[in-house]
């Protein structure tokens, strides 16, 4: 009896460490693999984190972040005075919207496209095919767009002048710059994207499909009944985390391609900074405005999430 006594008077505390203690050994080869990537978020992302502070004080190289003087908001007042800053906050929205708003449907398509092959040895040559642009290089790449598409020499133009039309300034004419980055954009990163579907597809139970076949439905019926309601959560996940993104526009892309006289339509927050930053030595305006764009970001991620659990999905947390 005083054993049973003991043992129902053990805290719980203890147990529930225990039992935790016991899972992580169990399970310490699994999370073994996780500390190079712990590793890499811990020294390339929340380190840099300190360097935040700079958008709040007046730094000075000789004393470091921490012994320069406090300042306060004086940057961001500063920055919200900047009419540019406003202009590349429009091109930034503007731009990334656009490529939400072509882009994240277009690997969904592919994948559903690529679900109907029925040859596998066509299915695996169009997905290698797709996969390639994911990884070059966009400086590879933009030396690749600008011999294809220069308004001089450029192959694509040479056709167009040959069929007796004017060249077209794809990388000069603002009118045409940032239709051009979206294109090639969705062409570089849609078939790395499309491979979160195809997994997604792989997990749909095929006994649904044939109890929708001898119901009567056709391939349509099935796609909008079965296929995408069975991946929507993925869609969903994909979606709140572009939308966090929002605010990155894509800055390897049009760095490598954009030029002074397409600054008005191409000039982002991330060039804006890169300019004021790096260029000009206004570190702190450049902390101010990088610490401004994440505050958006972290702002669209949770509103996102928590829309996407209003209509009953799990979200990302």
């Amino acid at each position: 009896m005083s054993v049973l006594i003991h043992k129902s008077a053990a805290p719980k505390g203890n147990t529930r460490r225990e039992k935790l203690g016991a899972y992580l050994w169990k399970h310490k080869y699994m999370y073994m693999m996780l500390i190079p990537a712990i590793i890499y978020y811990v020294v390339f992302c929340y380190v840099p984190m300190f360097g935040a502070s700079m958008a709040f004080k007046k730094f000075n190289p000789m004393v470091g972040i921490w012994g320069s003087q406090w300042v306060g908001l004086k940057w961001f007042q500063q920055l919200f005075k900047l009419n540019k800053f406003y202009q590349v906050f429009w091109n930034t929205i503007y731009i990334s919207c656009i490529r939400l708003l072509f882009g994240f449907p277009f690997p969904i398509i592919i994948a559903l496209m690529l679900n109907e092959i029925r040859k596998p040895r066509v299915k695996r040559i169009i997905q290698t095919s797709i996969y390639i642009p994911h990884f070059i290089s966009w400086v590879v790449l933009g030396g690749i767009l600008t011999n294809l598409l220069s308004a001089d020499n450029g192959i694509v133009n040479a056709a167009i002048k040959a069929l007796g039309f004017k060249p077209i300034g794809f990388l000069t004419d603002s009118r045409y710059f940032i239709p051009t980055m979206v294109v090639s954009m969705i062409w570089k990163t849609f078939g790395w994207n499309t491979i979160i579907y195809l997994a997604a597809l792989t997990s749909v139970d095929p006994q649904l499909y044939e109890a929708a076949i001898v119901d009567g439905a056709n391939r349509w019926e099935q796609l909008v009944h079965i296929t995408l309601p069975s991946i929507s959560s993925t869609i969903v996940i994909m979606l709140i985390m572009r939308i966090g993104s929002l605010m990155q526009a894509g800055f390897e892309q049009i760095f490598v391609m954009y030029h002074p006289g397409v600054y008005g339509v191409a000039d982002i927050i991330d060039t804006y900074v890169y300019r004021i930053g790096l260029q000009e030595g206004k570190f702190e305006l450049a902390s101010a405005v990088g610490l401004f764009k994440s505050v958006i970001n972290f702002a669209l991620i949770v509103g996102a999430n928590k829309v996407a659990r209003l209509f009953g999905e799990e979200g990302v947390y």
